[in-house]
Parts: C-alpha cells; sequence; structure tokens
C-alpha cells in the first residue's frame, strides 16, 4: 500500500496559499485511510473546526484537484472520491458490496499492460485500474 503523502507540504510546494482551514482539509485528507467524498471530508474537517462550511470543501478539493495535489475518483457509487496524488502509481479493487477500495500494486500485472499496449503498437505512457469485485469469504 502506498505510504501516506503530506497533502500541506504539496499545497506548499505548488504555491497554493494555506488558510487555516485549508491546513484542517489537508491533515484530514492526509490521514485519510479510505477514499473519502466530499460528505465526508466535512464531516471530517467540521469536527477539527466547525467554522469550515461544505462549500469551503469543495472549493477547496477543486483548487488541490486543479493542482495536482488531489486525485478524483469514480468507483461507481455515484460519488467522487479523493485521494492525495500518489507519488508511485497504484491500482484499486472495490467491494462492491461495501465501498471499500484496496490499493495494491502487481509488477507482473504492470509489465502485462506494457506488452499488451506495444504489441498493438503503443508505448504506455500511463493507466488507470479498477476491479470491482465482492469477496468470497463473505457470509450472506
Amino acid at each position: 500500500m502506498p505510504r501516506k503523502i503530506d497533502v500541506e507540504a504539496l499545497c506548499h510546494e505548488k504555491g497554493l496559499r494555506i488558510t487555516e482551514q485549508r491546513r484542517v482539509i489537508a491533515r484530514v485528507l492526509s490521514e485519510a485511510e479510505d477514499h473519502p467524498d466530499v460528505e465526508k471530508l466535512h464531516a471530517r474537517a467540521s469536527a477539527i473546526d466547525p467554522g469550515i462550511s461544505i462549500a469551503t470543501v469543495y472549493r477547496t478539493v477543486r483548487l488541490f484537484e486543479e493542482a495536482g495535489i488531489l486525485e478524483r475518483h469514480d468507483f461507481g457509487d455515484g460519488r467522487a472520491r479523493y485521494e492525495a496524488a500518489p507519488e508511485a502509481h497504484h491500482d484499486h479493487l472495490i467491494d462492491v458490496e461495501t465501498g471499500n477500495v484496496i490499493e495494491f500494486v502487481d509488477p507482473e500485472l504492470e509489465a502485462l499492460q506494457r506488452q499488451i499496449a506495444e504489441k498493438l503498437g503503443f508505448r504506455l505512457v500511463d493507466h488507470r485500474m479498477e476491479l470491482y469485485g465482492v469477496a468470497i469469504d463473505r457470509k450472506s
């Protein structure tokens, strides 16, 4: 699993002005072990600073995304979900019953994707893989 990313440090690197509310939102994003949507981010941030509005979270998320600090994902549940832009590539496995997202890296799979692209006459420059499944051992 990729290591935690310091979103506030990324903001400084990108030259973004950091207000106290942005600092709280950046901290919440840095500490997230899931891929929260704006509503979850707002709940977590407003638990730290009750003055943070949902509109502030939406604006901040959009700003961070435009700056390349956040990545937006659509895991098929109708909600945009976010993670700090990873330093290293990883893929996602989404549990369609619980919505849990598992990050993984598989060197063999990465090599196979490059081979497929080359076989079709391409040099792979980027990709995103999302697998959707249900846990095999989950009791119904």
